[in-house]
């Protein structure tokens, strides 16, 4: 069986294709073919060195595939299943801990850059049932982060203001996930390429934040005073003033991202006058995943997917994101 493994830290140069043994599933665990992954910046600093692991780490935290054995104990799943990661197996619900948020595949364990896996049943959750195995990938990491800023740290009516940054993953998720409760959306973007794309997916308003660079005025501007409700904060210390000049009163900075550093100023006079919070996200429980699932069945979504690349090609994939030419998910089809 093969698999990509980090033959040593600190470079897409050290990822490399090796065959492994599959190992029978033990009492309480699964085995799964995997079908698919997507990428993620937790990801990408795992296998770029920024977040050391252990020589020999598989990488990729996103996972979905088929049941192919099924371990003494385990009730929910059978063979044949289709199954999809959690991000965080041992957080099931409640708030977060530090313990609940250990074992994450590719970074704490291996992940699902593999042709099969073997890991407890808690790991995994049924599939979407209108989901084909790329696009229900995209869902444990990127969509689960946007489903808790919106729907969890957050108390959203429709009307609402929510502003979105780029077209990343996380920031495409939630503006599907905001026009699906009837919310208006702001998006920003250095391409007016990629707005007008953020536009057919129904932002309401577009901002380019190099032709604008004080884009907090015009998000102001453009609720007639009010700002955003909702910020999904994805840039970082490079971005995180603006957020707060865009912000509501009473509104939220949902803290996701830092790909714009991992430390900076913050306007903190203005915040406390706006009575606004900064909510730092981190994914989000198995509780949250089920509610995202009935919702992306109910209503029908479909995420956005920018290309595919096959399991050898890992490396190029990543490449690809780190040209941020990307609009959407980056898939592995494994």
């Amino acid at each position: 069986m093969q698999a990509m493994k980090l033959t040593a830290p600190g470079g897409l140069d050290k990822l490399g294709l090796t065959d492994i043994e599959a190992r029978p599933p033990g009492p309480g665990e699964i085995q799964v073919e995997v079908k698919a992954s997507s990428l993620n910046f937790h990801d990408y600093v795992v296998v770029t060195g920024l977040l050391p692991v252990e020589d020999g780490r598989i990488p990729m935290s996103d996972g979905a595939g088929i049941v192919t054995a099924v371990g003494e104990g385990v009730d929910g799943f059978k063979e044949g299943d289709r199954v999809l990661s959690h991000f965080f197996p041992q957080w099931q619900d409640g708030p977060a801990t530090l313990q609940k948020i250990q074992g994450i595949p590719g970074d704490n364990v291996d992940g699902f850059a593999s042709r099969s896996v073997t890991m407890p049943a808690a790991a995994f959750s049924h599939m979407p049932s209108n989901l084909d195995f790329e696009q229900a990938a995209t869902l444990t990491c990127a969509g689960l982060t946007a489903w808790r800023a919106l729907m969890v740290e957050t108390h959203l009516r429709p009307g609402d203001w929510v502003l979105v940054q780029g077209s990343g993953g996380v920031s495409i998720f939630a503006l599907q996930f905001a026009r699906m409760m009837g919310c208006r959306v702001i998006a920003t973007s250095s391409s007016d390429d990629k707005l007008q794309r953020l536009e057919s997916l129904g932002a309401d308003h577009l901002i380019n934040y190099k032709s604008t660079p004080d884009w907090g005025d015009q998000v102001l501007a453009l609720t007639g005073g009010h700002g955003a409700d909702l910020v999904v904060e994805v840039g970082g210390s490079g971005t995180v003033g603006q957020s707060v000049r865009a912000v509501a009163f009473s509104g939220c900075i949902s803290m996701i991202g830092v790909l714009t550093g991992f430390t900076g100023e913050v306007p903190t006079a203005e915040l406390f006058q706006k009575n606004a919070r900064i909510s730092g996200i981190t994914v989000g429980s198995q509780a949250h995943q089920r509610d995202m699932i009935a919702a992306v069945e109910a209503n029908g979504l479909m995420p956005v997917i920018d290309s595919s690349y096959p399991l050898e090609a890992l490396a190029d994939a990543f490449r690809h994101q780190e040209s941020q030419q990307h609009f959407g998910k980056i898939c592995i089809s494994v």
